[in-house]
């Protein structure tokens, strides 16, 4: 293997590990995710400030195991973390770039999915990493920009399989990975599988936790 290509590890629910050159990236450990998952990260994304997203003891946890580590994020994560780490908790939003654990980051979206008319919608952002990778959190942002690999929210109180299945059309990624899939029953998997599979245009695979794989 090509010792500058990408690796993702997958994490439980919607967090992700990006890893190249001995560097790594985390994307939205929240509290459905493994207590380390964020533990040794160079940079650290956060998408949006639901708690199956965003848990602070998992960020301060990884801030405090590592000074250099820094944070990514949108204001509303942003000014609960920000004063106990000066300096190392940046705000950005959509149209933003930036590099962070030697990777190039574009921001894109702006709001969280509908999930139903009553209730408010929370502000939400997308990572397109490396120009390839795109983690676009509770919302189903298109980037401008061609994506290799889609982070794909299969399951959510937001979203539904036809829903996904035209996200993946929309997108035409070479391939989509599962993500946001802590509430999707291993008997509803094959169902997930067989459907966005057939119907979505691009290879679908899942990951269980801790599997890595190389892009």
């Amino acid at each position: 293997m090509n010792a500058s290509s990408l690796t993702l590890t997958k994490k439980a629910h919607s967090c992700v590990r990006l890893e190249r050159n001995g560097q790594s990236l985390v994307i939205d450990p929240g509290g459905f995710t493994e207590d380390d998952a964020a533990l040794g990260a160079d940079a650290i994304l956060v998408t949006h400030e639901h708690p199956d997203h965003f848990d602070e003891s998992r960020l301060r946890a990884a801030l405090e195991s590592n000074p250099a580590a820094r944070v990514w994020t949108l204001r509303s994560v942003a000014e609960q973390v920000s004063a106990a780490f000066p300096g190392r908790v940046h705000t950005v939003g959509h149209g933003d770039t930036f590099t962070a654990a030697g990777l190039e980051v574009q921001v894109h979206g702006e709001l969280h999915a509908v999930i139903h008319p009553d209730i408010p919608r929370v502000t939400n952002i997308g990572f397109l990493v490396d120009g390839s990778v795109f983690h676009p959190g509770d919302a189903l942002t298109v980037p401008d920009h061609p994506v290799d690999t889609l982070m794909l929210p299969v399951m959510a109180p937001w979203n539904k399989i036809s829903e996904v299945i035209d996200y993946v059309r929309e997108v035409k990624p070479r391939r989509a990975i599962d993500i946001h899939d802590a509430l999707l029953t291993d008997l509803a998997r094959p169902i997930y599988d067989r459907q966005i599979g057939a119907l979505g245009g691009a290879d679908h695979g899942r990951l269980t936790p801790g599997d890595a794989t190389r892009l």
